[in-house]
């Protein structure tokens, strides 16, 4: 028997030149180690995986600056309210705060409010009324500008909405793709020992267990993101309700 290149044997046995290659196992140490040594589709999947785990991060992180002073804003508005004296106050003592939501949607009742009838807000004494149809028109304004803040505040939740239901999918796409290529790989190898399966197996793993790292806190940061929305524009509603009491209240309405 002789030897020749590394992981080929010759045997030389009653004239017959009997060469066999040995191909060497995959050997892998970590899981750099196997993302490094991925197929080409499992490469593009991690890759995409990876730019939706960026982009869900700075959403969350977004989403959440956002909300927190939003509250901050909307805490200044509440404390605000409480200590003015009826409308007038309450619209001189907007002047000093930043813009919120809460702000704007007054705003923009006040303003209405002043072109049906102007100069009503200017003096304490009891005018003629809103007709049925202005007070409807009043609503009409206040809810078109609900929908407006809350569209505002929902950017960017579609998109957590989007990465948190595909991630799983493309994972699951990625361990079929690597579960393909291990059977193909034992087809032309003629070998189904575990030293042979396992590498492919464990690579086509590695996509799944990606696609759920990414998918689970764009959820949980949606479901939270969303369920705060909720409430504040729950919060919203009821000031708009009771703005129009306050104006009928005082008598302005």
């Amino acid at each position: 028997m002789a030897s020749g290149a590394p992981g080929v044997v010759v045997a030389v046995g009653s004239g017959v030149l009997e060469v066999a290659q040995q191909l060497p196992a995959r050997v892998i140490e970590s899981p750099i180690d196997m993302i490094l040594g991925a197929t080409l589709p499992t490469k593009i999947i991690l890759t995409v995986l990876a730019a939706f785990s960026l982009v869900s991060w700075v959403l969350i992180i977004w989403k959440f600056r956002e909300l927190r002073a939003v509250n901050a804003r909307a805490d200044d508005f509440v404390f605000a309210m409480a200590g003015a004296n009826g409308l007038i106050d309450l619209n001189d003592a907007l002047a000093e705060l930043e813009d919120s939501p809460f702000r704007r949607v007054f705003r923009e009742g006040i303003a209405f409010f002043s072109e049906l009838r102007p100069g009503a807000l200017a003096t304490t004494q009891v005018g003629n009324g809103l007709s049925p149809t202005q007070l409807e028109a009043l609503w009409l304004v206040l809810e078109k500008s609900l929908s407006e803040e809350k569209d505002e505040l929902a950017h960017g939740l579609p998109w957590l909405a989007i990465i948190g239901s595909v991630s799983p999918l493309l994972g699951l796409m990625g361990t079929v793709v690597g579960v393909m290529n291990s059977f193909i790989g034992i087809t032309s190898q003629g070998s189904a020992n575990i030293a042979a399966v396992a590498p492919g197996i464990a690579e086509a793993l590695t996509t799944t267990v990606a696609g759920l790292a990414v998918a689970i806190p764009a959820v949980i940061a949606y479901n939270h993101y969303a369920s705060r929305l909720r409430l504040f524009v729950g919060e919203l509603e009821g000031f708009a309700s009771e703005f129009v009491g306050t104006l009928a209240r005082e008598g302005r309405l």
